[in-house]
């Protein structure tokens, strides 16, 4: 399968050659199977929450822009488990911030979820309706395998149930589960998921992240960290460090050039152009051109 998602990085933008609506690189990964994270570019931009400063946050319409857009070539989603065990996609513990409900996501059971509905922020760009928001295999049935997923499990007891949906889907080597703790990104690496873990600024301070390097394959370091903190989890072993939340051009070129090879965005279009600029105008000669 063709997968319509930009796979760039920013080291290499001037010379791709651009196609299609919107600009659209062509793909780099072809062929019948799944999209892997083996696909991805050398510098990677993820849509946090599908990109929470211009689509609604954790919904299938918002999920699908940043798809459409390809502005991104990892699209984060959060995950929380439902009283009768099904995963959905929500942030928060409660339904309070971001839908018309209120109280606990935990207390419902999926006949309960089907009747929520989000509510979009007026603050974003464009018009979007409220619609129901959707179940973790809803996300996986309409993006896995066609870009590469970043699932964080609020819930630590949903891993077993979201490593059963991975595996059959066959989209193990597809998707990144993530947790800020370290136990959990343990537990799944044993159960042969890519795991992530997320660091604040402050726990970067005093983690020592080279003690996770077996069993951790993407370390989401907090892009407040100090410069030298930023340096230690890139010097870790573990094989990618990506930066989070990140939302100007600025702040992205700053964490590459300590050596991270990743951006979590809220605004992923926004950084996308900059992109494009850059490329425009030839290779920077600074520590982003990778030279």
């Amino acid at each position: 399968m063709v997968t319509r998602t930009a796979l760039i990085g920013l080291a290499g933008l001037a010379s791709l050659t651009l196609t299609g609506p919107g600009s659209i690189p062509a793909p780099l990964e072809w062929g019948a199977g799944p999209l892997t994270v083996d696909a991805l570019p050398r510098v990677v931009h993820v849509a946090h929450r599908g990109g929470a400063r211009e689509v609604p946050e954790n919904s299938m319409s918002g999920l699908m822009a940043a798809y459409e857009r390809g502005t991104a070539q990892v699209l984060d989603l959060d995950t929380r488990m439902l009283r009768d065990g099904t995963v959905v996609v929500m942030h928060d513990a409660t339904l309070n911030r971001t839908t018309y409900a209120g109280g606990a996501v935990r207390d419902l059971d999926l006949r309960e979820w089907q009747g929520v509905r989000l509510h979009p922020r007026d603050s974003l760009p464009g018009s979007w309706r409220a619609e129901r928001p959707p179940t973790v295999a809803e996300v996986l049935d309409r993006f896995g395998g066609r870009i590469v997923l970043m699932l964080e499990a609020k819930d630590p007891d949903s891993l077993d149930t979201l490593a059963a949906m991975l595996r059959a889907r066959g989209l193990t080597r597809s998707v990144f589960v993530n947790s800020n703790d370290p136990e959990v990104a343990r537990r799944a690496h044993r159960l042969g998921l890519i795991s992530q873990l997320w660091r604040s600024a402050a726990q970067l301070r005093t983690d020592r992240p080279e003690r996770w390097s077996s069993f951790v394959d993407l370390l989401d370091v907090d892009h407040k960290a100090r410069d030298t903190d930023l340096v230690r989890a890139v010097r870790s072993g573990i094989p990618r460090v990506w930066a989070h939340t990140v939302v100007t051009p600025a702040q992205r070129d700053r964490v590459l050039a300590l050596g991270c090879d990743g951006v979590i965005t809220d605004a992923p279009g926004r950084l996308w152009k900059t992109s494009k600029r850059r490329a425009a105008s030839g290779p920077p000669s600074s520590p982003l051109s990778g030279e």
